[in-house]
């Protein structure tokens, strides 16, 4: 059902609530400088905001220090990319060593979450001057206190700072696929889930994939996952990897997001489309299966990364890229032997089918069996149609209910969940699957959902398949069917979710009390987390 490549922090629409233009100082050169306070969320007990320093002026300025105080009520727990010093409520910002100097007309961002709602800063100053231009601050304002005049250190935040994120949607889970490979061609790494916005806004993410060869579990890609060094610029807290630490790549730059949004859970996600092969023989012997994957996802190096294990079997006792026959026992024995050996405090999870048709892929394994040993199940209600049927009929790849003329009974979402619900499975334990992308063919004439086509349309990456960030722009929706979005555009069609539709879909999975809702995968989001946006408003 799915490609082999199967499939985000300011988010939203920032309300600018600051802004401070400041006389630059001749040395500087002609112009100003700005700096610009912005509320990114605010959930009550806490905020997040981001702080742009602007050059305004014709010359670069080689540092920036901004002063301000907090109402009451209000203070800073976790901060990046700036160095914050504090004395009672007056904090100061300088400009950490590795940013390098401000070009003219360059800008530079830093940020913090807070505890209480956000409120705007009082008594701001750059580099001495008042906030708002002219003057001095008045002889009223708070003294300041001077902090050392050399910078502080840049040791980001200790692991034991109180969180000041709060989950993002209370009881409901909020669910992102990070896919390794997408530091290649696709340039999306672990910062990007930061500077999206996508970080404050998850609950877990699941970092795909591990292999499942040999009946172990096995690394997907060493360089990817634990080698790879990233620079200063990269790196989400803006420290470079050196030659000799112990842990780079994704492994590390997970380690850096978690120190930065304590409330994030990371999950090791094994098999996928691609390496569901192995878990034939893991079914064989499924202790043994579970001691490699406890060891692996337990390594020393890594250990602190994750939070449990993900089995991403595509399909049990069925047929995905190739056939399984271990009978309709083996995903429970697999996943009672994971809880086994991974305990009851480890996080064990499961991405499933979305197949409910009669006899289908839900009906040829013991998913309801395997659900009490399973934190819960991620029904991939998504990729049921595409142009993996070259010639049509379109439909779109993921509906939520039925509608007149579906090409295929059972697949859509609605059917799935109510299958799984039917036989067992507890409607809380149930995440409801979004793709993040459109599947499309070209060759269509007809607007409407049934029309035939003569093949897949051309993709960013691959033919039939392209990002939600890209299709918005370039084949912008035409119509809904079965709580879905369609576009035609020339000879293409596509269908895709939209904020819209996930809205929809967001209050269905509220009105059937669901757990939450997942999605496959971070980029293929704006780069302000449209979708993930929409999902987290949607279950809030």
């Amino acid at each position: 059902m799915k490609r082999s490549l199967r499939r985000a922090l300011w988010a939203g629409v920032v309300a600018v609530l600051a802004v401070a233009t400041v006389p630059m100082a001749s040395a500087y050169g002609a112009g100003s400088v700005t700096a610009t306070f912005d509320k990114v969320q605010d959930w009550g007990a806490g905020h997040g905001a981001k702080v742009t320093v602007t050059n305004g002026s014709n010359e670069s300025v080689s540092t920036w220090r901004i002063e301000f105080d907090l109402p009451a009520g209000t203070s800073i727990g976790v901060f990046w990319d700036a160095d914050v010093t504090r004395t009672g409520n007056h904090y100061v910002a300088v400009k950490k060593s590795w940013a390098g100097p401000l070009a003219p007309g360059a800008s530079f961002s830093w940020g913090y979450n807070g505890t209480g709602p956000y409120q705007a800063p009082l008594n701001c100053t750059i580099n001495g001057a008042a906030c708002s231009g002219g003057s001095a601050p008045p002889t009223t304002s708070p003294p300041t206190t001077s902090p050392p005049t050399t910078a502080p250190p840049t040791t980001p935040p200790p692991t034991t700072t109180p969180p000041t994120t709060a989950p993002p949607s209370g009881d409901h889970k909020v669910v992102g696929y990070f896919a390794q490979w997408g530091v290649y061609a696709r340039n999306y790494h672990v910062k990007n889930i930061h500077t999206s916005g996508s970080a404050a806004k998850l609950t877990h993410i699941m970092y795909a994939f591990g292999t499942t060869s040999g009946g172990r579990c096995g690394i997907g890609d060493s360089y990817a996952d634990y080698e790879k060094a990233y620079t200063a610029a990269d790196s989400v807290d803006g420290v470079a990897d050196t030659w000799d630490q112990p842990l780079r790549g994704s492994f590390n730059q997970l380690r850096k997001l978690k120190a930065m949004y304590p409330h994030l859970k990371v999950i090791w996600s094994f098999g996928g489309w691609t390496w569901s092969g192995g878990f034939t023989q893991a079914a064989q012997n499924p202790a043994a299966f579970a001691e490699s994957c406890y060891n692996l996802v337990e390594d020393s190096r890594w250990a602190d990364v994750f939070d449990g294990i993900d089995i991403d079997w595509e399909y049990p006792n069925a047929c995905g890229l190739t056939c399984d026959s271990s009978g309709p026992a083996a995903f429970k024995n697999v996943v009672d032997a994971l809880r086994s050996r991974f305990g009851p405090s480890a996080l064990v999870t499961a991405a499933i089918t979305g197949d409910a048709s009669n006899g289908g892929r839900i009906d040829a394994a013991d998913y309801a069996g395997a659900a009490p040993n399973l934190d819960w199940i991620m029904a991939m209600t998504y990729d049921y149609f595409g142009a993996f049927s070259p010639q049509g009929p379109t439909a779109p790849h993921s509906p939520l209910y039925s509608y007149a003329g579906i090409p295929q009974q059972g697949f859509w979402s609605d059917a799935a969940i109510q299958k799984l619900k039917s036989k067992g499975v507890a409607a809380d334990k149930l995440l409801l699957g979004i793709g993040f992308y459109g599947r499309g063919w070209t060759g269509v004439t007809q607007a409407a959902p049934g029309g035939t086509a003569t093949g897949a349309a051309p993709g960013t990456y691959e033919p039939g398949f392209d990002d939600y960030k890209v299709l918005k722009n370039t084949c912008p929706v035409t119509g809904t069917v079965g709580g879905t979005a369609y576009a035609k555009c020339g000879n293409n069609w596509w269908s895709y979710d939209t904020p819209s539709t996930i809205n929809g879909k967001m209050t269905y999975a509220k009105n059937e009390g669901l757990g939450g809702a997942f999605f496959w995968e971070l980029s293929g989001d704006t780069t302000d987390g449209e979708l993930i946006s929409a999902i987290e408003s949607g279950l809030g």
